[in-house]
């Protein structure tokens, strides 16, 4: 799975902003924790959930669990805007 082409993330006072360059698909701006930026950074390429959770996992002191509910809630926001391509 991947960031769909066409949406832009940009770093702004420790925040990270997600648009979409093409209006027809999302019409908004989503503003990411460290956590969700850290995903959206990983989805610029092809990635698997399970390769995001062991850099996660590798980056953070966290237990999996957390790491797998963290991800399912960010690819859930993401499916929502129709910003991943599975």
């Amino acid at each position: 799975m991947k960031l769909k082409n066409g949406f832009l993330t940009q770093n702004i006072d420790n925040e990270q902003i997600l648009i979409a360059a093409d209006s027809k698909v999302f019409q908004g701006i989503v503003k990411s924790n460290e956590t969700a930026a850290f995903i959206v950074d990983e989805l610029k390429k092809e990635t698997t959930k399970q390769e995001i959770m062991a850099k996660m996992m590798e980056a953070y002191d966290v237990a999996e669990d957390v790491v797998s509910r963290d991800i399912d809630v960010v690819f859930a926001k993401l499916r929502g805007i129709g910003a991943l391509d599975e």
